[in-house]
């Protein structure tokens, strides 16, 4: 994960702010330049239609991109120096151009507005080890009904990527007739018997997700 990706991860582009804070809109993305640390260097930061940030560092005495602030082991202090400049100017754009989200993608903010709009229940993110996992607990009984995690696929496929799924608890026959389906999977951390694990990356419609969080909700509510 670059360090774009690291500071945006959890927002969501507000375009009028983009224009108000100085990005110049083009016919594919809003670009904004600015010159930092004494106008030695200069920054280029990109947003397109969909919000994704893109950004180089330009070193104005080579007139050539800075890319040791793209390399873990140049840790050394001018390197920190420019580097932590530059996630100064990302993290103001961030603070004045985009709205914070509860996770990372769009599916799974969305399933989240719907159960906080539905049952006033507010994510809890328990662990700070885990902060991309926060679980929905009914305020009846204080049982959980969903569990949203951030993980890499390989923990549940055979592929990689980074991705965020909800387990729910299901009786066990619904499960039986999921588990083979596109999108599901074995319960990840839960158990198997009684919860299944869908993936939130537009594989399965809301409507189809939402239903079972509902089933998941009246299961614990009724226990």
């Amino acid at each position: 994960m670059n360090l774009e990706e690291e500071i945006f991860k959890k927002s969501n582009v507000n375009f009028k702010k983009v224009k108000e804070y100085g990005f110049i809109e083009t016919k594919d993305n809003y670009t904004y330049e600015k010159e930092f640390l004494n106008n030695e260097f200069k920054a280029i930061i990109n947003i397109d239609k969909e919000g994704k940030v893109k950004g180089k560092v330009i070193d104005l005495s080579l007139n050539e991109e800075y890319l040791n602030i793209r390399i873990k082991s140049q840790d050394g202090s001018f390197v920190n120096k420019v580097r932590n400049s530059y996630k100064d100017i990302l993290i103001d754009i961030k603070n004045k151009c985009f709205n914070t989200e509860e996770f990372i993608f769009k599916q799974t903010n969305r399933i989240t507005k719907y159960i906080i709009n539905k049952y006033k229940d507010n994510p809890e993110f328990l662990w700070d080890k885990y902060p991309g996992c926060g679980i929905f607990r009914n305020k009846n009984n204080n049982k959980w009904y969903a569990i949203v995690m951030n993980i890499d696929k390989s923990k549940i496929d055979n592929k990689t990527g980074e991705i965020e799924i909800i387990n729910v608890k299901l009786e066990e026959e619904t499960i039986s007739n999921l588990i083979n389906k596109k999108g599901y999977y074995k319960a990840y951390h839960m158990n198997k018997k009684s919860w299944i694990t869908i993936i939130l990356d537009d594989t399965l419609t809301d409507k189809e997700i939402t239903k079972l969080i509902d089933e998941s909700y009246n299961i614990i509510d009724n226990k």
